[in-house]
């Protein structure tokens, strides 16, 4: 509820009567999680459609839903966004994408990320989606290969690596497949922890634990990411330095998190909803894949894990939470 007060307090206020009478375009925005905790995606959203010469409430209405972090609320939520006819869906994550294509095969859609769009079945290929969905890739599976990189370089002596991930996660194969080779030539031993529920994730650290591991890599997961803040305190109460896959993690007290820039990706959705506005159908506009990527550090997580970041590392850094 305090959650729906304050983006009634942020958003402008434009009726949908007013939008039908001035022929104003409506864009649904649907998401699991609350507003809040995608403030910055937001915003960058608003960012790529202020770019374009749209404004919120002025020449565009968006109708904003929210799961509120329950994955079941999202059809009903797609499906009221299909019966108020908005001229393109705009999801912010992979379920929403779903919950969106299952309610419609007509409305454009705009994925704002997916962790992999082809192997989700949202669309045929990169290049030709095929259907009604098209947007913005997330899938870097060499992105693992580089945060290990980035544990041997922060972690003196590393030689074993417990990495968490949910098998049943669409690009799983391909980013063990990246890490693989990288372990071998960093001579590190990888022990891979599957966490299909919640209740894993206890399990994975003490497993980690006893088999020696002096660093935990955390790969891209919803499970996972539902469970950051357990997992970044468990980190800490393991003493295991940790890299993570969204920066989510790091804003948490995760110690880094080296991948693609999120926020790029939702800026960068606004042109897809300019196109399909000026009439391009979403089959045409092939599906992108990242080019931005950052690296995030957390000293204070370095400190309290009394873990020292060397400074070629820490001058890479795009973000340093001090």
């Amino acid at each position: 509820m305090l959650t729906g007060l304050l983006l009634a307090a942020v958003l402008p206020t434009f009726s949908v009567t007013e939008a039908q009478q001035a022929k104003v375009p409506r864009i649904g925005y649907l998401s699991t999680v609350s507003f809040s905790v995608n403030a910055a995606r937001i915003d960058a959203l608003r960012q790529g459609l202020r770019e374009l010469g749209y404004v919120e409430g002025k020449n565009i209405v968006i109708e904003w839903r929210s799961a509120e972090g329950r994955l079941d609320r999202l059809p009903s939520l797609a499906a009221e966004l299909v019966r108020l006819n908005v001229d393109v869906i705009v999801t912010a994550a992979p379920p929403p994408t779903r919950a969106a294509k299952t309610a419609t095969a007509t409305i454009p859609i705009v994925m704002a990320f997916a962790d992999d769009p082809v192997s989700s079945g949202f669309v045929t290929s990169l290049a030709r989606p095929g259907g009604n969905i098209t947007g913005l890739s997330s899938l870097a599976p060499e992105i693992s290969g580089k945060q290990l990189e980035l544990l041997k370089e922060v972690v003196p002596g590393l030689s074993r690596v417990a990495v968490l991930g949910t098998s049943t996660v669409p690009q799983y194969a391909q980013v063990v497949k990246e890490i693989d080779l990288s372990a071998k030539v960093f001579g590190i031993t990888v022990q891979y922890l599957d966490v299909l529920n919640a209740k894993d994730v206890e399990a994975a650290f003490r497993n980690a634990k006893k088999n020696d591991a002096g660093a935990v890599v955390v790969l891209g997961s919803p499970i996972l990411l539902s469970r950051r803040t357990q997992i970044v305190a468990l980190a800490a109460e393991s003493r295991l330095p940790a890299t993570y896959s969204r920066p989510e993690y790091v804003e948490v007290g995760g110690l880094m998190t080296y991948g693609v820039k999120i926020t790029d990706l939702f800026r960068r959705a606004a042109y897809y909803v300019d196109k399909i506005l000026k009439g391009a159908k979403p089959a045409d506009l092939p599906v992108e894949q990242p080019t931005k990527f950052e690296l995030v550090i957390n000293l204070k997580t370095a400190k309290q894990i009394g873990l020292t970041i060397p400074p070629n590392v820490l001058a890479r850094a795009d973000r340093v939470i001090r």
